[in-house]
């Protein structure tokens, strides 16, 4: 096989475990806290556990894949998370449940700013989109997984040991082919140019990484919101089945993959920041429809509308980074935007998680629009940013 289409073969597979974990959690929560006897808003605990990991492996992305060979990074990263999801699965302990999440938090950040970096790098802006379709497999994947446990009358662990058993062998073929990531260029003309990397701390001096930064902190608590809280608002309170919720769910994570496999196909003819205000722009009319739930039907067009709306929105601003933070600050650029995505996921879950525990379950609709709306004025700025400091590169 040739290498170029082995690294997008493991990319993939790769994003494909990333997606797992997150699919699985919204769906096995309800039960989950039941099992280790915790309030429904200690998913936000769970959560941030997750996040102080991963925002400890990827702001640090740069420095770990300059002394580490990104092949190795992947194989063991991997590893940790497939423990950490049998973890998951054997524990009977609420703090050992938390510490499986610190792990799997700190494999999913080393994994996701790495290879972003990687494909910021060496893919075309088709291949990133299609990575990223490949996390919502995964995640599309998790909702199924234990939607079929639950049903079949199991238990929510037997979800976990099927994901960590999967990892393990995803692991093994990362640590085989590890040296099959020294270089090249996947989907994209011509070979990378050797990466001369500033510094974090020069990088962080630059107002639009800090934009940057924040862009992705919402959009990644945005899409979070929606995915770990639409199951407990259409079953707790609208009254959905465990199965419908379950399917549901999976169907947005189904929408943002499809969306990003189509988007991937024009991603190198369209005008990439143009499009995805488009994009932003269609995300609040799904909020609307899904919050205000003129019928029934509308409400899950308007949770589709939201996931095949976000689909372009990771990838592509990723890669427009090095475009807007120049190409000796993109590697560190994007993994502190990853530490601030996993940190957007966290703390905006668990703020939604708290306003639904005082205010009621209904409050989740009306938080995802607030969300999508503050996310498409930010990008507005971002976009506005972007412009200037692409002129001012050229001049």
């Amino acid at each position: 096989m040739p290498r170029s289409t082995l690294l997008a073969l493991l990319s993939f597979l790769a994003f494909i475990s990333l997606g797992l974990p997150d699919g699985l959690l919204g769906v096995s929560w309800p039960s989950m806290r039941l099992a280790f006897e915790v309030p429904l808003d200690a998913l936000g605990l769970l959560v941030a556990c997750q996040t102080l990991g991963y925002l400890t492996s990827s702001s640090q992305s740069g420095r770990l894949l300059r002394r580490l060979p990104i092949g190795r990074v992947l194989a063991l990263s991997t590893l940790a998370a497939a423990l950490a999801m049998l973890g998951f699965a054997l524990t009977p302990s609420w703090p050992l449940l938390l510490a499986c999440g610190f792990v799997a938090g700190l494999a999913g950040g080393a994994i996701d700013a790495g290879l972003n970096a990687y494909g910021a790098r060496h893919f075309s802006a088709r291949v990133l989109n299609w990575l990223h379709a490949f996390f919502g497999v995964g995640t599309t994947l998790g909702p199924l997984i234990v939607t079929a446990v639950l049903t079949s009358g199991n238990t929510w662990r037997w979800s976990y040991v099927i994901v960590g058993s999967a990892q393990l062998l995803l692991a093994a073929t990362l640590f085989a082919t590890r040296a099959r990531w020294a270089d090249g260029t996947i989907g994209a003309a011509g070979t990378a140019p050797p990466l001369v990397a500033a510094r974090t701390r020069h990088t962080l001096r630059r107002p639009i990484v800090w934009l940057t930064m924040l862009t992705f902190f919402v959009y990644a608590g945005s899409e979070f919101v929606v995915a770990q809280w639409s199951f407990s608002l259409l079953t707790l309170h609208r009254g959905e089945s465990v199965a419908t919720g379950g399917l549901l769910v999976s169907l947005y994570w189904g929408s943002l993959m499809a969306g990003r496999v189509l988007f991937g196909i024009v991603a190198d003819r369209v005008p990439l920041a143009r499009t995805l205000s488009a994009c932003l722009a269609a995300s609040v009319v799904g909020a609307l429809l899904f919050w205000l739930e003129p019928t029934r039907s509308l409400s899950f067009l308007g949770l589709m509308l939201i996931g095949a709306s976000f689909a372009p929105v990771f990838a592509s601003l990723v890669i427009l980074t090095p475009r807007w933070v120049g190409p000796t600050h993109a590697d560190n650029a994007i993994g502190l935007q990853i530490a601030a995505a996993g940190l957007g996921g966290a703390t905006l879950t668990a703020t939604v998680g708290i306003i639904a525990r005082a205010a009621g379950l209904a409050t989740i609709g009306v938080s995802v629009l607030t969300l999508t709306l503050a996310l498409l004025a930010l990008y507005q700025v971002l976009m506005w940013r972007g412009r200037r400091a692409e002129a001012a590169a050229g001049a």
